[in-house]
């Protein structure tokens, strides 16, 4: 039996900065491109489902079909597990799952989605294989992944700029590819489909609110989440180096004219 590419580290890990941007997502603001899709029966597979945000949005535009939300950290799972339940939605379930090797039969799914989990694998060919697998004939394979490469700012920054690159390359570091974006539908040609939809969305944070909440999150996101350790032990920067680049963030959110945008490609996969 072939064995499944390694999983690895996930990037980010589970710091309450990391939890407080993925609680934020629903499917209003992360998977618009996918609700077309959706049919009130439909069985839907939630592959990478964090804290199970989006997940719940999905459960509640499926009232007459299913949700299985599957990640491989058992205690975002046990989380998302209670608090889908304290919502009282009776048709979404939560369990720990490899998006390599999805423990279920061939064509178990109408709907299998994946948001911003095929940036952080080192063979998002094979785990698109593998969604297909279980996706059944007439169904849809969805992916969103952001890409660090076209994203934008203002005002114009060293420090910034600085802060993507590094990100990048802690990134591949451990075997990722932040530009996913613009990867997606070539890897889902490699996976064997071949009817793709593909499209761009865009997360914009420009007011007050928002610059505090998207800058603050990353200020802390490079200091006190595992990307830090993952920059430190790859030897890609320093601890000054991170403060330094939490800095050039606190700036940006002082700038009142002060926007960024957060590109993403998606793909719409027929079975």
């Amino acid at each position: 039996m072939p064995t499944s590419p390694p999983l690895g580290r996930y990037l980010h890990g589970h710091h309450d900065s990391v939890l407080r941007s993925h609680r934020w997502r629903t499917v209003e603001n992360s998977a618009a491109y996918l609700l077309p899709k959706l049919r009130i029966d439909a069985t839907v597979l939630d592959a990478g489902c964090g804290p199970g945000t989006i997940s719940v949005g999905l459960a509640e535009r499926v009232p007459e079909g299913s949700v299985v939300a599957i990640d491989t950290a058992e205690g975002i799972v046990t989380a998302s597990a209670v608090q889908a339940a304290t919502e009282g939605q009776a048709n979404l379930r939560f369990a720990v799952g490899d998006v390599y090797r999805l423990d279920f039969g061939d064509a178990s799914f109408d709907v299998v989605h994946a948001h911003q989990v095929l940036q952080h694998l080192s063979d998002p060919v094979a785990a698109l294989v593998e969604m297909r697998r279980v996706c059944r004939p007439g169904g849809v394979v969805a992916a969103r992944d952001g890409d660090f490469g076209a994203m934008f700012w203002y005002p114009s920054s060293d420090v910034m700029s600085e802060w993507r690159d590094l990100y990048c390359s802690v990134a591949r570091s451990t075997g990722g590819e932040p530009e996913a974006g613009r990867h997606l539908a070539s890897w889902a040609r490699s996976a064997g489909f071949s009817e793709i939809e593909t499209s761009v969305s865009v997360w914009c944070f420009a007011t007050t609110e928002e610059r505090l909440w998207w800058g603050n999150l990353w200020a802390e996101r490079i200091t006190a989440s595992r990307f830090a350790e993952q920059a430190i032990g790859a030897r890609l920067a320093q601890r000054a180096d991170l403060d330094r680049l939490a800095e050039g963030w606190r700036r940006w959110i002082a700038d009142e004219d002060g926007m960024f945008a957060v590109v993403h490609g998606e793909i719409l996969c027929s079975v």
